[in-house]
């Protein structure tokens, strides 16, 4: 079964973005490649409980298991070691990518406590997009009751996008919530 966010981006996002952005064919239209799901642990990475919930809570939210990252170097002002655990990833790719962005969109998103927008600062040059949530609990997948600690991670959505423009065209089609930063006034020196 095809996913609902593809079958919208395939019937109507792609017409609209090729209208708008005056593009010859639909592969010059930016579609989403993956997406990185990032929690990190810091000095909770020794502890075997937090590392086992921190496993199975990104395991429910991305529907695939977590890998665990491992620290290069070790740093002593950070308390770190070389090779103990930093924190557990995902990488979303197909039909769980476009599953998991509708639930974040329409779900997630929405149950964040004083929710304004996402900024729109996360873009870079090369079609990515990456922000923050600062507590994992907002996704229903998620029961709060069993929950011991809550933490928060990192999102990077890559689209083939070859600038913020297009990307976030994209992004807003697909119904990202942004809020549009504001720019400094520059005051005039009498």
């Amino acid at each position: 079964m095809i996913p609902r966010l593809k079958e919208q981006y395939e019937k109507l996002i792609v017409p609209d973005i090729k209208k708008k952005f005056s593009m010859k064919n639909n592969l010059m239209v930016p579609k989403l490649i993956k997406v990185v799901l990032n929690m990190g642990l810091g000095v909770d990475g020794s502890n075997k409980t937090i590392l086992k919930n921190c496993i199975q809570d990104m395991g429910q939210i991305s529907g695939q298991k977590p890998i665990t990252t491992r620290f290069k170097k070790s740093i002593s002002n950070f308390k770190t070691r070389k090779g103990t655990v930093a924190g557990v990833k995902v990488t979303l790719r197909g039909s769980r990518m476009y599953e998991f962005i509708d639930r974040l969109v329409n779900i997630a998103l929405p149950r964040i406590k004083d929710f304004q927008g996402l900024s729109d600062k996360g873009f870079d040059n090369f079609g990515g997009y990456s922000f923050g949530i600062k507590e994992h609990v907002i996704f229903p997948e998620i029961n709060f009751d069993k929950v011991d600690q809550i933490k928060g991670m990192d999102i990077t959505i890559v689209t083939s996008g070859k600038n913020k423009e297009t990307t976030q065209s994209l992004l807003q089609a697909m119904n990202f919530p942004f809020i549009k930063s504001k720019k400094v006034k520059e005051r005039k020196t009498v």
